[in-house]
């Protein structure tokens, strides 16, 4: 094992001598300095693991010494220790990138602390946290026997997340194998939960929030003539891609309330998101608005008329308030309104439909380096991550903030990475999406869909006679037949949306109220 190479200066240097001697029982090796000018000429000759720099010295101070070893060496750890508890020094240091920050008298042990929390603070972590789920595994195991609601649904779902997130972190890659068959054995249980359940869940008292009520239930509450809301509203935004995109939101924003509510099927924009807007389900769509519902053998954009199914629904509740919508479809339209978002202020209600996600989950179905880029779950998240940090819609929020304006954060479904084909004929009617179909003469694998022989039991329309409505289980896509390997080559590892999976069906609705 490599000794850890320390750099301490001091001008003091002798007096630090128990403490010297105390690392160097612990097997570091301590390099002693007892100026700035020495301590630069040192990190140019020899490489050091961290460096630990007295503030106050004669000659070079430790903050000037501080700038000039980031200029040669940028991640180099720097431990600052002063006398001075003044906070413009510690705002200097900290603003200069140091790794941590220690007020003398320091003792051994401190000093020890902060090396294990910097340099070993990869292992520590991952250590425990595999231990740590070592035993949650069981109790996630034990939740899975016996969840059957979908209030428990919801919580071993962000469960599965929040370890997903903590494991992706960690060197050893056997542990997030095992959440993978974790989460597979999850949605297994979760499509028999949805077959079993969905049914009684759209007319039942005790339901989940779905789409069609997700206005009524948790966007009307929040609109006052007070403060301005913007409900952004992100297209195929996975639960756990929004725990991604949480710590940049918190620089600006405070959360209030987060819900989590359920896709209506099919999870696919067409259906979810206009029930979003219009608070109905498709079949009362199709009869109430029959000049803006569109079925899937429809020619023509199938959201076209999301501003008017939302105006048509914030009259239907009775709400007097002002709102604008906008539609956000390439970075030329997001910055057009990122320069002109301060005309919002007079709104009660501010919707922006942003597809980014959408459209990076049918490009890596559809370009090579997109599949190199985001080729499993953790680099999906990464490139939605980059994204939003560079985006319009992060510039939006941040004039919102400005604005005073409270923040709803949420989408219309989630999508899967579809790993196994399932088998599916019908005629050249059938709808396109590789996660559900609807239309005749469908013939399809039994165990492998849930299928609705009257769409009309569930609130969809009915495209024909005899057109039942079918959806892929798991991480099942449909395939034809014919030319099947080719087109299971195309579309296997590809995100899709429009069946039943925890990541297509439980998705997030945040609230927060601007810093």
């Amino acid at each position: 094992m490599t000794t850890i190479q320390i750099l301490w200066v001091d001008d003091e240097i002798d007096l630090l001598k128990p403490h010297i001697l105390f690392l160097e029982r612990k097997n570091y090796e301590v390099t002693r300095c007892t100026n700035g000018a020495d301590a630069i000429n040192l990190v140019d000759h020899k490489n050091f693991d961290i460096v630990f720099l007295d503030e106050n010295m004669p000659g070079l101070s430790g903050l000037a010494t501080l700038s000039e070893i980031k200029q040669k060496q940028p991640n180099l750890p720097i431990v600052m220790i002063t006398k001075s508890e003044e906070e413009y020094i510690m705002e200097e240091a900290i603003g200069s990138k140091i790794t941590d920050y220690l007020i003398k008298p320091v003792n051994p042990n401190q000093i020890l602390l902060t090396l294990k929390k910097n340099l070993d603070h990869s292992r520590l972590v991952s250590e425990k946290t595999t231990s740590n789920y070592q035993q949650e595994f069981r109790k996630i195991a034990m939740d899975l026997a016996m969840v059957n609601s979908y209030e428990d649904w919801i919580e071993l779902y962000k469960k599965l997340i929040h370890w997903e997130l903590e494991l992706e972190n960690i060197s050893d890659s056997g542990m997030l194998g095992i959440l993978e068959s974790q989460k597979q054995e999850a949605n297994t249980q979760f499509f028999k939960f949805i077959k079993k359940n969905y049914e009684d869940f759209l007319t039942a008292h005790d339901k989940p929030t779905f789409s069609h009520t997700l206005f009524k239930d948790y966007i009307a509450p929040e609109l006052s003539r007070e403060q301005g809301v913007l409900w952004v509203i992100v297209d195929n935004l996975r639960y756990d891609q929004f725990r991604t995109l949480e710590p940049i939101i918190n620089n600006h924003y405070k959360k209030e309330e987060e819900h989590s509510y359920f896709s209506i099927l099919p999870t696919a924009t067409q259906y979810a998101r206009n029930a979003i807007f219009s608070g109905l389900m498709p079949s009362e769509m199709e009869k109430k608005h029959p000049n803006l519902w569109k079925n899937d053998t429809d020619d023509g954009g199938m959201n076209l008329f999301e501003n008017e199914f939302l105006t048509a629904q914030i009259k239907r509740l009775g709400l007097d308030i002002k709102h604008e919508y906008y539609k956000i479809t390439s970075l030329k339209n997001g910055k057009e309104l990122a320069d002109n978002y301060n005309g919002t202020k007079q709104n009660n209600l501010t919707a922006v439909v942003y597809n980014f996600v959408d459209m990076l989950s049918h490009s890596k179905t559809e370009m090579e380096v997109i599949k190199e880029l985001a080729g499993d779950d953790k680099a999906y998240r990464s490139l939605t991550l980059s994204w939003f940090k560079n985006s319009p819609l992060f510039e939006i929020i941040q004039k919102a903030q400005l604005l005073g304006q409270k923040l709803i954060i949420t989408t219309d479904h989630g999508t899967i990475n579809c790993k196994n084909p399932s088998k599916v004929i019908g005629d050249k009617n059938i709808s396109a999406n590789l996660r559900y179909k609807t239309g005749r003469s469908l013939s399809y694998e039994e165990k492998d869909v849930y299928a609705v022989r009257n769409p009309k039991d569930i609130f969809l329309p009915t495209i024909a006679i005899n057109s039942p409505f079918i959806f892929a289980k798991e991480d099942l896509f449909f395939a034809y037949p014919n030319n099947f390997n080719h087109f299971v080559k195309y579309y296997k590892n590809s995100y899709q949306h429009g069946g039943i999976s925890l990541e297509e069906v439980i998705i997030p609705c945040v609230i927060y109220s601007p810093k």
